[in-house]
This record gives structure tokens, sequence and C-alpha cells, in this order.
């Protein structure tokens, strides 16, 4: 069984500084709750509407801000779930790392972008299915729009993973909700895997937030849920074994039939 915190963050937009040591202090709640994994938002170590100031603040994945990551959950025990702007060359990525201590990080870079915003500051990353194991759940990331494609989700679960974790930035109005509340549930049940859906909350200097995060199980049933504003730390357990009878009775991918090619 993993205990997971998912940390719904105002994220100072900008301040790569203040949203490290907000994580820290994120991360060291999480501990205390008995966690051992941080979930946080899209682009958690720059801010989302940071604009032209963020092929600036974009690092390699050896850069001082994913060093950084490193150190907090090495002195916290607890993984950490980030997104930040990625720097590779003169690409620069859409990305989220997970990193446990001075193990290896794995990468994921969004495939998906959305709007003109995201197209004019990004690269977007190949569809893959990047699947890491933490400490013993296979995992899968996503970020934000990229969950709204079935077949993103689709790919990961037929990789194998438990959960799919996504930093996301979604902004405030009726999409959202129907997101939120409709949206991440289903994912979740159709491919039999949990979905962790964890936003922004507020505003920065060009968007507002819809908060509502969400955690769905394999069942579709909500294990954690944020508010439409606020910050808020959620902790939530989950052991795929629990959801063993779900997975028999709802055998998407076992019975899946595909089209000849």
């Amino acid at each position: 069984m993993a205990r997971i915190a998912a940390l719904q963050m105002k994220v100072a937009c900008g301040d790569v500084a203040a949203n490290l040591a907000r994580i820290a202090t994120a991360a060291a709640e999480a501990k205390a709750a008995g966690a051992d994994l941080l979930v946080l938002p899209e682009l958690a170590l720059t801010g989302y509407g940071a604009d032209a100031a963020l092929a600036g603040m974009a690092e390699p994945v050896d850069g001082p801000q994913v060093t950084r990551l490193r150190a907090i959950s090495r002195e916290t025990g607890v993984a950490i779930i980030a997104g930040f702007a990625e720097r590779d060359g003169e690409t620069v990525y859409n990305s989220a790392v997970y990193v446990d201590g001075d193990g290896p990080a794995t990468v994921y870079r969004k495939s998906h972008l959305y709007g003109d915003y995201e197209r004019g500051h990004f690269v977007p990353g190949q569809p893959a299915a990047i699947v890491f194991s933490h400490r013993g759940l296979s995992c899968g990331m996503l970020i934000c729009y990229d969950v709204e494609f079935p077949e993103n989700v689709r790919r990961l679960a037929e990789a194998g993973v438990d959960a799919v974790l996504v930093p996301t930035a979604l902004p405030a109005g009726w999409s959202g909700s129907v997101i939120a509340d409709v949206m991440i549930a289903t994912r979740a049940f159709e491919n039999q895997v949990l979905v962790a859906y964890v936003n922004h909350c507020g505003a920065d200097p060009l968007f507002t937030f819809a908060g509502q995060s969400r955690v769905a199980a394999p069942d579709g049933t909500i294990l954690a849920k944020g508010p439409a504003s606020g910050e808020s730390l959620m902790v939530f357990d989950y052991d795929p074994a629990d959801y063993a009878v779900s997975r028999a009775e709802n055998a998407y991918l076992r019975d899946l039939v595909r089209a000849p090619a």
C-alpha cells in the first residue's frame, strides 16, 4: 500500500526559490502524515503564467532546481513529482519530474500542448508510456491536457501501471468542472487505474485556476478532492489489490478489440 500526498498549491509565479521553500514545507507535512510521495501541479517550480520569463527559468534535469528537489526528497524521505520548465539545449519542454532522493530521476514531457500560450513557449514531447516504480507501485505521469485524450491514459494502462499521476494547471470555468467532476473518474474507471489530478489554486498574472484537484480510484470512487479555492494537502491510501473485484468485473483492457491495421 502507498500513502500519497497531493498539494493543491498557490504557486508564486516567477519565484522558483519561494516555490521550492513551499514544497519543502509540504514534503515535511506529507512525511508527518505518513506519506512517501508528494505530487505537485504543472510548472510548480516556475509558475504557469510566468510567460516570457519561462525560457530564462528553464533548466535541464540535472540543474539546480531538480537538484534542490532531490535534496528535499532526501531530507524528508518523501519522493516528489513536480512540474518544471525543462531545457534540453535550445529546446524547452513542459515537463514533470519524479525524484526519490538520490535515485535516478524520471522525466515526462507533455505531449499535448494546450492553446497558443503553451505552443508559444514549449515544444511537445513525443507521446510515450514513461513508467517508473515508486517503492513497488508501478506509476506513469501525464500533464494536464494530456489526460483529456483517452489514448494517453490507455497507453499507460496497457503498459501495466497502477497509478497515473497528473500535475495540472486547469483554469477556472465550466469546462474545468466537467473535467474535475466527470472526466477524471471516467479515466480511472475505464482503465482500472488510479488517476491523481493535482491543480493550482488562486491566480497568477495571466490565469485564474479552478482548484478542484481530484484523486479517483479504479472503481471510480473519489479518494481525495480539493476545494475550488485555497491550498489543500490531500493525503490518501492506495493499494491496487483493494480493487481486484473492480478489475475482474470491468475487464476493459482484457476485452479490448482493435480494428485491423
